[in-house]
């Protein structure tokens, strides 16, 4: 783990390859990533669920193994909220990773009860703060980013949540700290301030370029399920060629 944390010390922002299956972490190494980890939402639809935990833990550790089986590269795991609110059953989750080699995981702070919500932050805080405690009982070393969604829920009053939140995970022994959907530099500037954990931000359209997310001190970008979606809309586009032509020959252009 301590390779994979001084990752997040480096000049320019750690570029996380998100990956789904075999195939694609092996594209990520190959194209010269540094490290790799889930996409939740990537690796539910591809198994054909929705996202939100509504894919049992045991397929995503299926999963995980045979992208662990095909890279060499550091590899963190989207656990979503822990598949538990039980912290030791999450601490079993997070042992589980370990075992298969996953260095670090991402632990969300919304859950999903037909529309996504953000827990409160104390009861998540104090949820963060036994799942630590548990680990470091078992002797288990983990890089854990916390993903804060007062962005990608569009709040009002998203940086003074995130600003808050930030220093409450900090507090419960986050290692990093994941804001999905900021995109506004000034925004990403003052999160960036607020603590001395690496800020982990997603890549959106509007997001600036590598350079000015390091002078802000962006420390991990992360590509989301955006590359899967890409991929599948290409294959679409494909495959609705192929019928309108009446040939095979775009696939071999």
């Amino acid at each position: 783990m301590e390779k994979f944390k001084k990752l997040h010390q480096q000049t320019m922002p750690l570029l996380l390859g998100n990956v789904w299956d075999a195939s694609s972490a092996k594209c990520a190494q190959e194209a010269g990533y540094q490290a790799i980890g889930t996409s939740s939402a990537a690796v539910a639809n591809l198994l054909g669920y929705e996202d939100g935990e509504q894919m049992p833990f045991s397929e995503l550790a299926f999963m995980v193994q045979r992208i662990a089986s095909a890279s060499l590269l550091p590899l963190t795991v989207d656990i979503e909220a822990g598949y538990s609110q039980d912290p030791k059953v999450i601490a079993d989750h997070i042992q589980e990773l370990a075992e298969l080699g996953v260095v670090g995981i991402n632990i969300e702070d919304s859950r999903v009860d037909e529309t996504r919500y953000l827990t409160a932050k104390d009861e998540f805080s104090q949820l963060l703060s036994h799942v630590c405690q548990e680990l470091k009982v078992r002797q288990i070393e983990m890089f854990i980013n916390v993903r804060c969604d007062a962005f990608l829920l569009g709040l009002e009053n998203a940086l003074e949540v995130a600003i808050e939140r930030a220093k409450s995970y900090q507090e419960a022994g986050a290692d990093g700290l994941f804001f999905p959907c900021i995109t506004k530099a000034q925004d990403i500037k003052a999160l960036v301030a607020t603590t001395p954990l690496p800020i982990n931000i997603m890549s959106m359209p509007e997001l600036p370029n590598f350079e000015v997310l390091a002078d802000l001190g962006v420390k991990r970008i992360s590509t989301g399920n955006f590359a899967y979606d890409a991929m599948y809309a290409g294959l679409g586009r494909q495959l609705s060629e192929i019928k309108k032509q009446g040939s095979y020959a775009s696939l071999f252009s």
